[in-house]
């Protein structure tokens, strides 16, 4: 099916005027969109705490960069990696369902956590949402085997200015310490397409930046379709060595959604790789039983509510997503009440970071600390003391 199909395919007659009233409520709107409750037909039982599986999909292309012994080739392939990654993170939803849906909004403390097993071995997933206000989720990916991590957070603000626009604030960290070489990575921002048509779908525009502590920078220029011209989920791409962006070593060209090329030079030198976004196949993520889950993982959580969504039942999703809501707010009524907050299992604020401290300047990265609770990093000490059995009725949140 052609893009414009699925764009056409938009709205059922039953839902037209639902959907009409619900983008001039977006047209109207000076907050933050996710706040707005969106059409039954539009809404997702995947929750946003999720989506940080998107980064390692394909762990082969996560892994590979600890196989190449040339820091050129390294940085190179973390590049490959992260355009790899693209089509999963803005693409996957709207293909799946027709357009893309709005996810739950994560709860404090929220949980998602799986883990891939192929030929690159085992890769680990731990996401939890650190922060409610603002929204903000942090994630870690390990594989061992190959010694390669990332890290990350990120929050996102929406705005309506002809379509939707989503603001992403975070930054992720891909690190192979046995070569003491990390890559920090920023977030594409977006806006939604096919909002006229009931189909909405996402595009990347502006730009973002991968920079390397072995002295390598890339940038990514997002173009899309115009109106008159262009292809949709286009992109171009370049590494150079870092502060002198003139001296270009690779360029990649094409779409993040279907295929790119990757050219060793300026655009018109040879090419030395290409990739496939629709023939990589990924790799089914692996996450435990429901019955067996912490009452905290997102699927255990918003299992009635998924039920509901699933259904097309609104007043069951209502009713089960508002004893989530209310347990959620009295917990936060108990900490104040006996000064305490939240401990986050997996992640802690810092105060200072050394990678930010010297790679984000190179590409004008600030940590925006205000706007996402802080800097949230990994801490192995506290995954270490989670137990590996499920914690008690105690932490249950009420059905």
């Amino acid at each position: 099916m052609s893009s414009n199909e699925k764009e056409g395919a938009g709205v059922s007659a039953q839902n037209r005027g639902s959907w009409s009233a619900f983008l001039k409520s977006i047209a109207s709107f000076s907050g933050d969109l996710s706040s707005l409750t969106a059409p039954p037909f539009i809404l997702s039982s995947t929750s946003l705490v999720e989506f940080s599986s998107y980064w390692a999909e394909h762990p082969s292309i996560f892994v590979a960069p600890a196989q190449e012994t040339d820091p050129k080739k390294r940085a190179l392939l973390v590049l490959k990696w992260f355009l790899s990654t693209l089509k999963q993170q803005y693409a996957s939803r709207s293909e799946k369902f027709g357009n893309e849906k709005k996810p739950l909004n994560p709860f404090l403390g929220e949980l998602f956590l799986g883990k891939w097993e192929d030929e690159a071995g085992t890769t680990e997933l731990v996401s939890e949402q650190v922060s409610h206000h603002p929204p903000v989720t942090a994630y870690h990916i390990s594989n061992k085997k190959h010694g390669v991590y990332l890290q990350g957070y990120n929050a996102q603000k929406a705005s309506f200015s002809r379509t939707i626009n989503v603001k992403q604030i975070g930054h992720a960290v891909y690190a192979i310490p046995a070569y003491d070489e990390t890559y920090l990575i920023t977030l594409p921002n977006l806006h939604i397409e096919g909002l006229i048509f009931g189909s909405p779908f996402v595009e990347l525009n502006d730009k973002t930046y991968i920079t390397s502590s072995s002295g390598y920078t890339a940038k990514i220029d997002y173009s899309g379709k115009g109106w008159l011209s262009g292809k949709k989920n286009s992109f171009t791409a370049t590494m150079y060595p870092t502060g002198k962006e003139r001296e270009v070593l690779y360029t990649i060209t094409g779409q993040w959604t279907k295929t790119f090329e990757i050219i060793e030079g300026a655009k018109k030198g040879n090419v030395v790789d290409t990739y496939d976004a629709e023939a990589s196949a990924t790799t089914p993520l692996t996450i435990a039983p429901i019955e067996e889950q912490d009452p905290y993982e997102s699927r255990r959580a918003w299992q009635k509510v998924a039920a509901g969504i699933a259904i097309g039942d609104m007043d069951i999703t209502g009713e089960e997503k508002t004893k989530i809501e209310e347990e959620q707010r009295l917990l936060r009524r108990q900490e104040k009440a006996e000064g305490r907050i939240w401990e986050r299992r997996y992640f802690s604020l810092v105060e200072n970071d050394t990678i930010l401290e010297s790679l984000g300047p190179a590409i004008g990265l600030l940590p925006e600390a205000d706007k996402t609770g802080g800097i949230w990093r990994f801490d192995e000490t506290k995954a270490s003391a989670v137990p590996s059995k499920k914690t008690s009725e105690k932490t249950e949140l009420k059905a």
